[in-house]
């Protein structure tokens, strides 16, 4: 019967720190943008996620190998809004209430996977978010205006295969 007891119980302490793991993973993954102390700059940061339970420390910085012995006091940024400075709830954020500068259509709430709304750059051009730095997401964000994923499609294909599109000017309706 104990032995029984001390299972459960192991059982149970197991559980508990699988539980505390996986939620600090779940909640630090994903690229964030802080302001750097020391120069009040941005910077594209990524959390150690996989080992947040035990901490928290940056796994990597656009500043580094540079500044690569910081004090990481822009943890303290992460600790405070652990969502707010993830570069998807800005994304969300920009996108709401927009629409695609090209077809007119609202945006909506952002899928992120292989069917994501992308940017259009000054230039015209169709810009994915893995193209996007996270250091300087704000800028990008400022000159760009919102696509949608089926513009971005047509887009690139036109960009980047010119003889297999044909464009074609929309009847006035």
């Amino acid at each position: 019967m104990p032995l029984s007891y001390l299972l459960a119980l192991a059982g149970a302490l197991i559980l508990a720190v699988s539980w505390r793991w996986v939620k600090a993973w779940w909640t630090f993954r994903g690229d964030r943008v802080v302001t750097c102390p020391e120069n009040q700059m941005h910077a594209g940061v990524k959390v150690d996620a996989l080992h947040a339970a035990s901490g928290l420390r940056l796994r990597d910085c656009s500043r580094w190998p540079e500044r690569a012995g910081c004090g990481q006091e822009c943890l303290r940024q992460i600790e405070a809004a652990p969502e707010g400075c993830l570069v998807r709830t800005i994304a969300d954020q920009w996108y709401s209430g927009k629409s695609c500068v090209s077809c007119g259509r609202p945006i909506g709430r952002v899928q992120w996977g292989p069917s994501q709304p992308a940017l259009m750059s000054v230039d015209k051009r169709s810009v994915e978010w893995k193209e996007v730095p996270a250091d300087h997401l704000f800028e990008t964000l400022e000159v760009s205006a919102p696509l949608c994923f089926a513009c971005h499609l047509a887009n690139t294909l036109v960009r980047e295969h010119p003889e297999l599109a044909i464009e074609r000017s929309r009847p006035n309706s």
